[in-house]
């Protein structure tokens, strides 16, 4: 096999014959050292008839379909499905689409732009990703090359008191469905109390799962391991909790008709539309009330441990993400301080 460098490319190509046939292509690498391990993998595979050598790889257009079919019926997490079909809505309208799966470049990535935030570039480069290395586990890529992804910030916004009594009052406002305004009142007021995750716990409440001798909400099912938990009632949570499972002994403490799952499974609508009506920023969601809860729990208890077992967290790295530096307390420090030098100072 013999590699060699083009004068119109900066790649190593190979060159070999097997069988009379002769292969002959750019290795995508700059390094010599890279390239050889790249030519030998084409070589051994083409003396091995794997059919890699032999084809063409589909463009990523074409490959999509075949792709999106596996994400269909896969074993994955609705949301995974909802993020991938999303990824490759972003992706669907760069030049990529048109490019042989083995033609993507690492530099070919890198100049891909697209609208929106850093996790919505992600969303596309991470389904770019998935999609690659699908295609190189069903043999029509050989290398997946390597790119980064954009750094993302932790939400910083709380929905806070201040920011629970503007939605409800703009809530108000709303021509709503009769029965709306107090779902959405009830939906508010437990993402705060409880720090629950929105789709995967808060909106599966069964009746079944709350203790009310012990003011508990038990969660069976999570993200995590550790996301199966007791999460102590407010006084609130218990109160409506109360009126909302009056006369049901199991069941859906949110059922809807409209879902297959047949429990609720989103108040986006509602929430963007009091949002709106609020004049509160857009980066305000309702997963914000669980770093509310994280934040007021810990600050009014200092126990960390404690924060972890009711959200769920395994890891002290990823609860702490949803703290927030207790600023009236490095104040409170400073005015003492600085009352102390005054004082000596006179």
């Amino acid at each position: 096999m013999e590699l060699f460098r083009k004068n119109d490319s900066r790649f190593y190509w190979y060159d070999f014959k097997v069988r009379g046939k002769r292969y002959r292509g750019s290795t995508k690498e700059t390094n010599k050292k890279r390239a050889g391990r790249i030519g030998a993998l084409r070589l051994s595979q083409a003396l091995g008839s794997t059919g890699l050598m032999d084809r063409k790889a589909p463009s990523l257009l074409e490959f999509s379909t075949q792709f999106l079919a596996w994400v269909e019926s896969a074993t994955l997490a609705s949301k995974t499905k909802k993020y991938y079909a999303n990824g490759w809505r972003l992706l669907a309208g760069t030049k990529l689409v048109g490019m042989r799966l083995d033609h993507i470049t690492k530099d070919d990535v890198d100049v891909l732009t697209f609208t929106g935030s850093a996790p919505n570039v992600n969303c596309a480069l991470r389904t770019l990703r998935r999609m690659l290395h699908k295609a190189e586990e069903w043999t029509l890529l050989i290398k997946v090359p390597r790119f980064k992804l954009l750094p993302e910030h932790g939400r910083k916004l709380r929905l806070d008191d201040d920011a629970e009594q503007k939605l409800l009052v703009a809530a108000r406002s709303r021509h709503w469905k009769p029965g709306m305004f107090e779902l959405f009142r009830d939906i508010i007021i437990l993402a705060r109390d409880t720090g629950m995750r929105n789709g995967r716990e808060l909106y599966r409440i069964r009746t079944e799962n709350l203790d009310w001798n012990n003011r508990v909400i038990f969660v069976p099912d999570s993200k995590t391991p550790e996301g199966r938990r007791m999460i102590p009632m407010s006084d609130r949570v218990y109160e409506l909790l109360r009126i909302r499972a009056t006369g049901k002994i199991a069941g859906w403490l949110f059922p809807s008709t409209r879902s297959e799952c047949g429990h609720l499974t989103d108040v986006g609508k509602q929430f963007r539309s009091a949002r709106r009506e609020a004049q509160l920023p857009e980066a305000l969601v309702l997963y914000c009330a669980r770093h509310d809860y994280g934040t007021r729990v810990l600050t009014n208890t200092g126990n960390l441990a404690a924060v972890m077992r009711t959200m769920g967290h395994r890891d002290v790295r990823a609860a702490m993400q949803y703290q927030h530096p207790d600023l009236e307390t490095v104040r409170a420090a400073l005015n003492r301080t600085n009352g102390s030098s005054a004082q000596t100072t006179a």
